[in-house]
């Protein structure tokens, strides 16, 4: 009887002796995506530090790559084009939201101001 408890522990110890229990909350867990969009942030607040009045939409594009949001519309015959790029953190939820973002406003592919300020004078 002894013998069938002996081989049991054994075994079962045999078993378990390449597990790794990984304990720690999500945020550590995901430590690798944190060092991608921090670094993006960085990136995006450089880039658009460096930005001047009347550059080209597209020039502006070519430097700071894909926005995470977009909005455009035509009134009077005149295009506003609004890129929104994350510049800082608000929320740990895994998740980009506009409130993250500092907004780029364009006007006929010229761009005309960014910021809160400039977003909600359009």
């Amino acid at each position: 009887m002894n013998y069938l408890k002996v081989l049991t522990v054994a075994t079962a110890m045999m078993a378990l002796s390449g597990c790794v229990v990984a304990i720690g909350d999500k945020g550590e867990s995901d430590s690798g995506n944190n060092s991608s969009w921090k670094k993006a942030q960085k990136l995006n607040n450089q880039v658009i530090s460096q930005l001047n009045l009347g550059a080209e939409l597209a020039s502006v594009r070519g430097q700071l790559g894909t926005p995470d949001f977009s909005e455009s519309f035509r009134d009077a015959g005149n295009e506003t084009v609004v890129l929104f790029y994350r510049t800082h953190h608000e929320h740990s939820d895994g998740e980009t939201s506009k409130d993250e973002c500092t907004p780029l406003v364009f006007k006929n592919g010229v761009l005309t101001g960014w910021g809160e300020k400039a977003y909600r004078q359009l």
